[in-house]
């Protein structure tokens, strides 16, 4: 009997590159985001109230926004054109800061925003986003070299024994 037919066989598969991973690490990002910002936002409530947990909220939904958009566009784009994705992050990382800003001047402040509480939201969203981008980047597996054969005998060119 030969490892191949134990009884996890039918669950080993062939090792190969992570296909399209963005969605996978837009989820634990909102994952490692979310949930202190929720606790954020239910501490707020015994301080300025209601106004903190939505400034809170609105804290976090601005970073989920800003750096969820990029994930979506790594998706849609890395599936026809995985070497495009990277790209397609510096354009969409401008058109992003550019939009924002827009949005920023043209509607300004509200009254309600707890100021402290948004920016420190904002912050700490930014930070955990960040590490779990890498974590979860640092999950996937990248094919660094082809494992297509080069030829008809699987050699090397110019390699010893290859033609």
């Amino acid at each position: 009997m030969s490892p191949e037919d134990g009884p996890r066989a039918s669950r080993l598969s062939v090792s190969g590159p992570t296909t399209a991973p963005w969605l996978d690490i837009l989820k634990t990002c909102l994952l490692w985001t979310a949930l202190p910002a929720a606790a954020a936002a239910v501490f707020s409530l015994l301080g300025p109230g209601i106004a903190g947990a939505a400034s809170v909220a609105a804290g976090w939904a601005m970073i989920a926004l800003f750096f969820g958009i990029s994930l979506l566009v790594g998706h849609v784009v890395g599936r026809s054109n995985p070497s495009g994705a990277i790209g397609m992050f510096a354009v969409t990382y401008a058109i992003k800061v550019v939009g924002f800003a827009a949005i920023l001047l043209i509607f300004g402040v509200p009254e309600w925003l707890e100021r402290p509480w948004f920016a420190f939201t904002a912050l700490g969203a930014v930070v955990m986003w960040q590490a779990a981008e890498i974590f979860a980047y640092s999950r996937t597996r990248q094919l660094i070299f082809s494992e297509a054969p080069n030829g008809p005998d699987n050699s090397v060119k110019g390699a010893p024994g290859g033609s």
